[in-house]
């Protein structure tokens, strides 16, 4: 009797171990740590680096002297308040102590023009800081697809996760521009080695094209997951804990995804190597190219936004950091719900126009964001942009693994290679040039720069209506002989268990 139950118990385990099911977990949860890093220092690093930059200068001392003098303790205890509302302030200044009101104004008010122009020549440092992770990841892509056709996704994808919980303890100790800097290179390293590794695994597990769509959009989902909670999470630790409170958090989610891979995963290498098209055949592909481009233009817009939006609100809203983080909720709900709703549904009505609505949307929310006077005027356009970009990243990311199934090989590291490129394409231009087109033409003025680029690049989405197969009935046999490759891949994780 024991012995049968540790056989069940044997053989529920590795049942367990090899579950689809499972793996895509593993990958959710990968993608959302990566992306919750990635937004979770959006609304500390323009204050951080502010105040390190500037270590005199803080309003703290004004509000002490009001304080002490008005006998009113609350105006210290709330000085961010008062200095986005400064009526509210002269007020309790007016029934308290009349004879500060105009020099209270008047400092605070010139404390802000300073603080405002000290912030707008930041924005092309902040803005360059947060492309770092991008760039690097666009340079490291292309060895990790080939990679993963080598050896397997499980190494890789371990490896994404030692370097990602390196660069997170880089956070909490870093106290300039330069290991700033470093953290966030660090992390594009890592986000390459999980994202490629990851979206293949899903790629070579779910070879149905419909399941694929499905698995992808909840894959997505934990990158929206990340993104939804990174600002507000990052902006109210910061605020109200400390700069390296949220990053240690981080970093024990980051323990027990690690954890999980060890158990699952048992990194190793799987299989033997397969010959799938090259990553230069690949990129020749238009039809590749065209789905690619619309990753790239989809996510480019609220790539600018990541390093302008908060100094734009912190300028003209006089926004806090918990709002500036904030503002970006409505994108991620509404993101997290369209990737889970058109996941299978631009299956059925055409990831092609699913796409190119999505891309029209994007224009017109980005054209709607510099309309908004408050953070609750950010509610509507943030939140069609966000759904749009959903629209656009849950139908491309499986039309990538579809065009490489009838046009090419079905062995999927380097096309999601490619696919990662497209994403960190938007995101390194996107931050790296904000701060410049901001000085030059406005914050309005950049984001309708970019609404009018997608809205030319939507027609184009016309062309991956129906894609021409290349050689169809080779590419049956290559699905074929794949089967016999996925099956074998999947069960080299339960080699050790005599099945």
């Amino acid at each position: 009797m024991p012995e049968l139950t540790m056989h069940s118990l044997r053989e529920f385990w590795y049942t367990w171990r090899s579950s689809r099911v499972l793996i895509l977990f593993i990958v959710f949860v990968a993608l959302f740590l990566d992306n919750m890093l990635l937004t979770t220092v959006v609304p500390i690093i323009p204050d951080y680096l502010y105040h390190l930059d500037n270590p005199k200068a803080t309003m703290d001392d004004t509000f002490k002297f009001l304080a002490k003098n008005c006998s009113r303790s609350e105006l210290f205890r709330h000085r961010n308040y008062f200095i986005q509302h400064t009526d509210h302030l002269q007020q309790i200044l007016r029934t308290s102590c009349n004879w500060t009101v105009t020099w209270a104004l008047n400092r605070t008010e010139n404390e802000n023009n300073e603080r405002t122009t000290i912030l707008e020549n930041e924005n092309r440092w902040v803005g360059i800081m947060f492309a770092s992770k991008a760039f690097v990841q666009l340079l490291t892509n292309p060895f990790i697809g080939p990679l993963t056709n080598r050896i397997g996704y499980s190494i890789p994808m371990f490896t994404g996760f030692v370097i990602m919980f390196v660069s997170t303890m880089t956070f909490v100790f870093s106290k300039s521009f330069g290991l700033l800097f470093l953290a966030r290179a660090i992390q594009g390293v890592g986000s390459a080695c999980s994202s490629v590794s990851g979206l293949g695994m899903l790629a070579d597990r779910y070879p149905d094209d419909e399941e694929r769509g499905k698995a992808m959009g909840t894959a997505l989902g934990g990158l929206a997951l990340g993104v939804l909670v990174g600002p507000p999470f990052g902006g109210f630790m910061y605020e109200y804990v400390s700069k390296a409170s949220p990053f240690l958090v981080l970093a024990a989610l980051g323990l027990f995804d690690g954890i999980l891979q060890l158990t699952v995963l048992q990194p190793g290498v799987s299989g033997e190597p397969v010959e799938g098209a090259s990553l230069k055949t690949l990129i020749k592909d238009p039809y590749i190219l065209v789905a690619a481009g619309a990753i790239s233009f989809g996510n480019v817009g609220i790539a600018m936004m990541e390093p302008s939006l908060p100094i734009w609100m912190m300028t003209t809203m006089r926004a806090s950091e918990f709002q500036q983080g904030a503002a970006f909720l409505p994108a991620s709900i509404s993101y997290l719900i369209g990737t889970n709703l058109f996941g299978p549904m631009a299956h059925k009505m055409g990831r092609w126009l699913c796409c190119m609505i999505g891309m029209i949307l994007i224009s017109v929310a980005l054209v709607g964001v510099p309309m908004a006077t408050s953070i609750y005027g950010l509610i509507i356009p943030n939140g069609i942009l966000g759904f749009a970009i959903g629209m656009v990243d849950s139908s491309m990311m499986p039309t990538m693994g579809y065009l490489v199934d009838i046009r090419h090989a079905s062995v999927y590291g380097s096309v999601y290679a490619i696919a990662d490129v497209a994403f960190c394409l938007g995101f390194a231009i996107g931050p790296a040039m904000s701060g410049f087109i901001v000085h030059a033409f406005g914050f309005r003025g950049m984001l309708h720069i970019i609404a009018f680029i997608g809205l030319c690049y939507a027609p184009l989405m016309l062309f991956l209506r129906n894609p021409p197969a290349k050689d169809e009935k080779m590419s049956l046999i290559m699905n074929e002989n794949h089967s016999s490759f996925s099956y074998a891949r999947s069960k080299s994780l339960d080699n050790d268990s005599g099945y």
